[in-house]
């Protein structure tokens, strides 16, 4: 049985308005990464993803890098989250 972790990203930048969550969601489903994305009030993005930590890597890379051309990702804050109930997919939340 893979191991399943658990990680919040808060992501800073230019996030919003640029298709960053739809974006998040084409790498999340390609890594099998299941979760939720979301704007926040602030400017900024947050993500639950949860998998297999080799899958959570790449999608945190991907994420650093920005999934769409037209954004920018300038700080991203990563804390390791447990006791989280499962997903079965990764959804974009608005």
């Amino acid at each position: 049985m893979t191991m399943q972790n658990a990680i919040q990203l808060e992501v800073y930048g230019r996030v919003q308005g640029v298709g960053f969550r739809w974006m998040t969601k084409l790498v999340a489903d390609k890594l099998h990464i299941t979760g939720t994305v979301a704007n926040r009030d602030d400017g900024s993005v947050k993500i639950i993803a949860m998998g297999p930590a080799d899958a959570l890597e790449k999608f945190i890379g991907a994420v650093k890098a920005s999934p769409t051309p037209s954004g920018r990702v300038d700080r991203v804050i990563q804390t390791p989250l447990e006791n989280v109930s499962a997903c079965h997919k990764f959804s974009v939340v608005s």
